[in-house]
């Protein structure tokens, strides 16, 4: 048999909340739950649950006031330990960098996709598995495919701790009959407007109208979503550094802003932040966007291209103040983020999730 090229997705087993446990093993076993600063009666989010809490119907994104009524008495809130999560995610990467044979693509803390060449892409996932158990305590479940997409998706398949492999040849025999929503890139919002044309499952999506796609979703989106449908996608796995294409700092306040002059100063911290981390790389401005959300929980994003390319400070600020002169001034604020959106340097077409750093 002559070894072909594999694309497997490694994903780390509820990441954060595995580290948790691994450090205060008093945990293991109990419904944990991480966000914000751990105290569920102030506003933030979860970042991550265990099994255990999952159990309790908590995921990830929930307001962690709404956790804490589902969570039940024996349940754990911890605060986000950035520093900690960083650290160990090298750890991950550096183990499974250090397999032979295999190109590594980071995607993020907990998860990345390894591309290799072999008569038995199993054996790669085991030794994977193996590596980042050994090199950290952790367990990780791995998709493995013939393209990214298929990887991605059949890592939900392996979990926890296990494998599942879901190419072209099983392709619709797996998700066929599946609902849109489990494609890798199809949230609530595409998912509902995939409804309205009559699509509803993964085939059905495959079976599509292309030109009736591309005019609901326009000419990128409405083919990417059509070749979705058949898991189609990118089947190279980039080792190239990733370049961050714009820098955000976001803040759910725990009293919501209640005068334009409270969001307006508001708007600047976040704003100079921001401008901040792109200083520190060196290159220029060329949008900045403003997201709020009301009191109490309606969001809008708004955004400003900048007259020319800039690295000053006051005009990236001012951009920023300016978008807040159009928000709702009768309506509380309980978050603002502010995004900057830099000039690409020459030949950097790879870019990364936004990275978003906020106090909540």
């Amino acid at each position: 048999m002559n070894p072909l090229p594999w694309v497997l997705h490694v994903d780390m087993d509820q990441f954060i909340a595995a580290v948790e446990v691994l450090r205060h093993p008093e945990l293991a076993g109990k419904p944990v739950i991480v966000g914000g600063n751990g105290d569920p009666t102030e506003r933030a989010v979860v970042s991550t649950a265990s099994y255990e809490a999952r159990a309790f119907g908590i995921g990830s994104g929930m307001p962690m006031k709404i956790a804490a009524r589902k969570a039940p008495d024996d349940a754990v809130f911890l605060p986000v330990d950035h520093a900690t999560y960083d650290a160990v995610s090298a750890e991950v990467m550096g183990a499974l960098r250090a397999l032979p044979g295999v190109v590594l693509e980071v995607l993020g803390w907990d998860e990345c996709f390894l591309g290799v060449t072999t008569d038995d892409p199993e054996s790669v996932a085991r030794s994977a598995q193996a590596a980042v158990l050994e090199a950290t305590g952790l367990h990780c479940s791995v998709g493995i495919g013939d393209n990214k997409v298929r990887a991605k998706i059949a890592t939900e398949f392996g979990k926890p701790r296990g494998m599942f492999r879901l190419t072209a040849e099983n392709w619709f025999e797996v998700m066929g009959e599946r609902g849109t929503r489990e494609l890798w890139g199809v949230g609530p919002k595409v998912q509902k407007r995939l409804a309205e044309h009559g699509i509803h499952t993964v085939r059905e999506l495959a079976d599509g109208d292309e030109a009736e796609l591309v005019a609901e979703f326009g000419p990128k989106m409405g083919v990417w979503y059509h070749q979705l449908g058949s898991g189609l996608g990118p089947e190279v796995v980039d080792d190239a550094p990733w370049i961050a294409r714009s820098h955000s700092r976001e803040t759910t306040y725990q009293q919501n802003l209640t005068t334009p002059d409270q969001v307006e100063a508001a708007i600047r911290s976040l704003a100079e932040e921001a401008f901040g981390d792109c200083e520190a790389e060196g290159r220029a401005v060329v949008r900045v966007n403003l997201k709020v959300r009301y009191a109490p929980f309606v969001t809008r994003t708004l955004g400003r291209k900048l007259p020319a390319p800039t690295l000053d400070r006051d005009a990236v600020v001012a951009a920023a103040v300016a978008l807040g002169e159009s928000l709702d001034q009768d309506r509380e604020v309980r978050l603002l983020g502010v995004r900057a959106e830099m000039e690409m340097p020459e030949g950097g077409d790879r870019v990364e999730r936004t990275p978003v750093r906020g106090r909540i």
